[in-house]
C-alpha cells in the first residue's frame, strides 16, 4: 500500500506551526494553517500592547498573544536555535552575538517561512474557535470553525481528516489560587531562587495564605505585610478553548492528557494531535523532530501501538512522574541533560546522527546551565559559542 496523503489543519504560524506545515508539506500532505495574528512568528511576534485584564481571567478580553517584553533577548544560543537543514544564522543582522534578542528570531522564522514556501498555506487572521470531531460520508473527521479577527465580520467551517495543534503555550497566565484577591510567593528551592535571599532588599517567605482587601498578605507562616502591588510570576498554562472532544482530552492542573510521548491521544490517534507540549528542552529541535513523527505516522510510514498500548504506556510514565517526586504541572517536563525523548524520536525516524545529536546537545546543555546558574549578569554578552565549540572540539556545527 502507498503513503496516505491526508488533508491537516494546522492550529498557530508560530515556530512549532511552521515546522509542523513544513514537515507535512513535504511528506506530501494538503496542508492548511490557521493563524489568528496577521503574521507568522506566534509569541516572537512583539506586540507593545496590554491586556484589559492583566490576570487574563476574562474569556472576552481582547488577547494579546505574545508574552514578550520589549527588550527580550533568548537564553539558548542561535546554534540551538535553528532546525537541521536551516540554521539560525546571522545573516543581514548587526547583532553577532550567540544571544540575539527577539526581533532576529522574528526575522529567521519569517526566512524560514519564505524559504520552505509556507507562507501560502498560511490563513492569517483566522481564529478557531472550534474544533470538533465531525462523521461525513461514514467516515470519522475534524471539523474546524474560524472566525476573521481585525474587523472584518466573517466566519467559515472546513473539514479535515487530521488536526496538528501547534498553538502555544505562553498566552494563557496561570494564576495561583488562595483566598483573596491576588497571590504569589515562592516554592521553589533551586539555587537561583535561593540566591535571591543574597539580594539586598529581597525578603524571601513562605507561600500566601490569603490576601486582604485593605493590601495585607498573610503568609503560610501567619507573617504579613502590606503590599501596593502583587506580580504574578506563575508562568502559563496549556490552553485550547476550541478544542471539543468530550473529556478524551482534558487539561488537568497543567498535564494534557492523555498523550503518548506529549503528541498523541491514544483514543483520536493518529487524527488529532500535539506539538511542543514538552518543556525544559531546545525548542526547535524538538518540534522539527515531533512533526517529523507526526508526518510520517499520517502518512502511514510508521505506525503506531494499539490504543491500549498507548494508554499502558501513558499511565507507565505518569507512574515515573510519580516516581520521580514531581507533581502532575511537570507531566511534560524533560528530563534536562538525558535527551532521551529526543533520542527516541530520532531512533523512530532512523536518523543515525542523533547519537552525536545528543551528545552535543547534553555538552552544550550542560556548559549553558553553569552560565544560568552563575551569579555573572552578561553571561550572554560573554560567552562565544562558536569559539567554545571549536576549543571543544566538535566535529561540526550544531544545526
Amino acid at each position: 500500500m502507498g503513503k496516505l496523503h491526508v488533508k491537516v489543519a494546522v492550529i498557530g504560524a508560530g515556530m512549532s506551526g511552521l515546522v509542523a506545515a513544513r514537515e507535512l508539506y513535504r511528506e506530501g500532505h494538503q496542508v492548511m494553517v490557521f493563524e489568528s495574528g496577521s503574521d507568522v512568528g506566534g509569541t516572537w511576534l512583539y506586540d507593545p500592547r496590554v491586556e484589559s485584564d492583566l490576570l487574563g481571567l476574562d474569556p472576552g478580553r481582547d488577547v494579546v498573544h505574545t508574552s514578550m517584553y520589549r527588550s527580550l533577548r533568548v537564553n539558548l544560543p542561535r546554534q540551538l536555535m535553528g532546525f537541521s537543514d536551516y540554521p539560525f544564522l546571522n545573516k543581514g543582522c548587526s547583532d553577532l552575538g550567540s544571544f540575539p534578542g527577539h526581533e532576529e528570531v522574528l526575522r529567521f522564522l519569517h526566512g524560514f517561512a519564505e524559504d520552505s514556501e509556507l507562507v501560502e498555506l498560511i490563513r492569517f487572521r483566522h481564529e478557531v474557535v472550534r474544533v470538533e470531531q465531525a462523521i461525513e460520508e461514514g467516515r470519522d473527521l475534524w471539523a474546524v470553525e474560524w472566525r476573521m479577527r481585525g474587523g472584518e465580520e466573517a466566519a467559515g467551517m472546513e473539514v479535515f481528516e487530521a488536526v496538528v495543534v501547534c498553538n502555544g503555550k505562553c498566552t494563557q497566565p496561570k494564576i495561583a489560587e488562595f483566598p483573596g484577591e491576588v497571590h504569589q510567593a515562592s516554592r521553589e528551592t533551586i539555587s537561583q531562587v535561593v540566591d535571591l535571599r543574597k539580594v539586598a532588599g529581597v525578603f524571601q517567605h513562605p507561600m500566601i495564605a490569603c490576601a486582604e482587601e485593605d493590601g495585607r498578605v498573610v503568609f503560610q507562616d501567619e507573617s504579613s505585610i502590606y503590599a501596593d502591588v502583587i506580580i504574578h510570576c506563575t508562568g502559563y498554562r496549556y490552553h485550547f478553548p476550541f478544542l471539543k472532544t468530550k473529556g478524551l482530552v482534558s487539561v488537568d492542573n497543567n498535564r494534557v492528557g492523555p498523550l503518548y510521548k506529549h503528541i498523541f491521544p491514544p483514543s483520536l490517534a493518529p487524527w488529532l494531535s500535539f506539538i511542543a507540549i514538552p518543556f525544559l528542552t531546545f525548542p526547535a529541535p524538538l518540534c522539527e523532530l515531533q512533526s517529523k513523527w507526526v508526518a510520517k505516522v499520517l502518512s502511514g510510514e510508521l505506525v503506531l501501538p494499539s490504543e491500549e498500548d498507548m494508554m499502558s504506556l501513558v499511565q507507565e510514565h505518569y507512574q515515573r512522574i510519580e516516581e520521580l517526586g514531581w507533581p502532575k504541572h511537570c507531566t511534560h517536563r524533560l528530563e534536562g541533560g538525558k535527551f532521551e525523548y529526543e533520542k527516541w524520536l530520532g531512533d523512530q525516524l532512523g536518523l543515525p546522527s542523533m547519537e552525536q545529536w545528543s551528545e552535543n546537545m547534553v555538552l552544550i546543555g550542560l556548559e549553558l546551565g553553569k552560565f544560568l546558574q552563575s551569579s555573572h549578569e552578561n553571561w550572554r554578552d560573554n560567552w562565544d559559542v562558536e569559539k567554545w565549540m571549536q576549543e571543544e572540539g566538535f566535529g561540526k556545527k550544531i544545526r
